[in-house]
């Protein structure tokens, strides 16, 4: 899959406004995501391209997300990945406290689940890794891979405190790519998937 290029006619990408408030710019990303045409299509060619990509990258442990509010679902893909080669790895977010790093528990597609933090399934009773990559949900982002999270400051808290920082790959959706206003706490994805290919 080629990799993702910006539309020609700058009237093809939603234009948003930038508020000082981030929650309209949300609230108005989430609608857009929930009313997206062709979800199934659009599904398809970011498992495409993002298996197309952890092939390539050098990585053995991959941190993923559990999808929620029409989120990409990125199990089956890190599922396949995880069978390509011997000794790879994948582990699940768990929140510990308000305004701390995540920490990352091994998965595997039969690892048993309980409800974590938030209400969201987390690996019951595996052992606690540090991924080499990081796959991340996107609100929003922009065409220079600063992505619009859900407020919550984890995934940024996370790449700040890890070391070396893991690969960053956000998952998004064209629809939902916009001018964002980097803040100063905000950290750059080294990589952008959405159903347009890679953003590098």
């Amino acid at each position: 899959m080629l990799p993702a290029k910006a539309p020609d006619n700058p009237s093809d990408t939603p234009q948003f406004s930038l508020p000082e408030d981030r929650r309209a710019l949300r609230t108005q990303l989430l609608t857009q995501r929930a009313a997206l045409a062709d979800r199934a299509g659009a599904d398809r060619r970011i498992a495409e391209a993002l298996a197309e990509l952890l092939e390539r990258l050098a990585v053995h442990c991959v941190g993923f997300y559990w999808p929620i509010q029409q989120e990409f679902d990125a199990r089956a893909v890190v599922a396949r990945w995880l069978g390509g080669l011997p000794g790879r790895r994948a582990a699940l977010p768990v929140v510990i406290a308000p305004a701390t790093p995540l920490d990352f528990h091994l998965w595997t597609p039969d690892t048993p689940m309980r409800a974590g933090r938030y209400g969201i399934p987390v690996p019951d009773g595996t052992e606690a890794v540090m991924p080499d990559a990081l796959i991340i949900p996107c609100v929003g982002f922009s065409a220079d891979k600063f992505r619009l999270g859900y407020g919550g400051g984890f995934y940024d808290r996370t790449l700040a405190a890890q070391s070396p920082r893991p690969v960053a790959i956000g998952i998004g959706y064209e629809a939902c790519r916009v001018p964002l206003r980097a803040a100063p706490h905000d950290l750059p994805m080294e990589w952008i998937v959405t159903e347009a290919g890679t953003i590098a």
